[in-house]
């Protein structure tokens, strides 16, 4: 299956720039995953489409203000870092994405906003890749990030980033911290929402994926079955484990918001669809043949061309479905991608 079997038109200003007026006030479609069938709806009827037996799983992770921009020490040029993870707490690394990752070479020393000092370090793995490893002489903690960071909007928003930004990406349940990218599926949603899907008796639960950018680099290969995934590391609690084990024995629907949910549930899955608590890590890849052992419903926003999101609701939903469904919206000038409307499987 070719990378270019995932591709479609989509006009510049269907890109959404900013968020809605009003969160949780945004278009919402629904699409039928076995006929294709597609009905368009708001985010306020969505209650009404949900039947009280479903379980409802989010993902809590925050986003991190892991945008950085550091200044070389030899050329006094700025350099844009996105912070990822940290690989060795005790010297104080971090993996990072770097812009023109091949001019930035071990040894190199940057000077970021309030004068902390970080040096480019050899990791294996990262050479010939977007990924650069940088260490430190102290630890660096969130509320180094709170100061010298930005809220890392994606590449597809034109802008840089704004104070309203600092509430509107970030989800109004967001808990742990660590996401370098927000699983913006859940941006649609209020606590008015969650106090509509309460009256209705409809349960939910919350699992931990942080968001790193491997979900959202390019897929470079032609045949995507060559395409390889990065790890993002996730967390099922045990209270969470246990409503979905008891959901899948009473044959209740599992509805995952977001495709981090949905990632993190099959990757923690057995064959019958039962899940282990506990902290792992994922490079699952899905595409169209993956066959769902968890999740039986999906909801979540519509999709890069040829990125492995779309690749992954069509193989949930089939791709002629989920193409037809992107055109449709096309067509009714839906937003797409972080800050744009969502879509409901089912």
């Amino acid at each position: 299956m070719l990378t270019s079997d995932f591709n479609f038109e989509l006009p510049q200003e269907l890109i959404a720039q900013h968020p809605s007026g009003v969160r949780g006030q945004d278009k919402l479609m629904l699409l039928n995953k076995s006929s294709g069938d597609v009905f368009h709806h708001s985010m306020q009827d969505l209650p009404s489409l949900i039947t009280p037996e479903t379980l409802m799983i989010f993902n809590n992770s925050k986003v991190r203000r892991a945008r950085v921009y550091g200044i070389k020490e030899t050329t006094g040029r700025e350099c844009e870092f996105m912070f990822l993870n940290n690989i060795d707490t005790e010297c104080s690394i971090w993996n990072t994405m770097v812009k023109s990752a091949k001019k930035q070479k071990p040894g190199m020393r940057y000077s970021f906003p309030d004068g902390t000092i970080g040096t480019i370090v050899d990791l294996p793995g990262n050479a010939g890749t977007e990924f650069r490893a940088i260490k430190f002489d102290f630890t660096i903690n969130e509320d180094w990030f709170e100061r010298n960071g930005h809220i890392p909007l994606p590449p597809y928003i034109k802008r840089e980033d704004t104070n309203e930004d600092s509430e509107r990406y970030q989800n109004v349940y967001a808990k742990e911290v660590g996401s370098a990218a927000c699983p913006t599926a859940g941006l649609h949603f209020t606590d008015e929402m969650f106090a509509k899907l309460d009256q209705k008796g409809i349960e939910r639960a919350f699992v931990t994926l942080h968001v790193g950018l491997g979900t959202f680099l390019p897929v470079r290969e032609e045949n995507i079955e060559n395409h390889k995934m990065h790890n993002e590391v996730f967390t099922i609690p045990t209270e969470t484990a246990q409503k979905i084990n008891q959901a899948k024995k009473d044959g209740r629907p599992i509805l995952a918001v977001g495709t981090t949910s949905v990632r993190t549930l099959e990757s923690a899955g057995d064959e019958n669809g039962f899940v282990k608590e506990g902290t792992s890590s994922t490079n699952i890849f899905m595409y169209p043949g993956y066959k769902f052992k968890v999740v039986d419903q999906m909801f979540t926003n519509f999709h890069t061309p040829e990125s492995t999101l779309i690749m992954l609701v069509s193989a949930f939903a089939g791709r002629e479905n989920i193409l037809n469904a992107y055109n449709m919206a096309v067509q009714e000038k839906y937003r797409f991608f972080s800050y744009g409307d969502a879509m409901l499987i089912k």
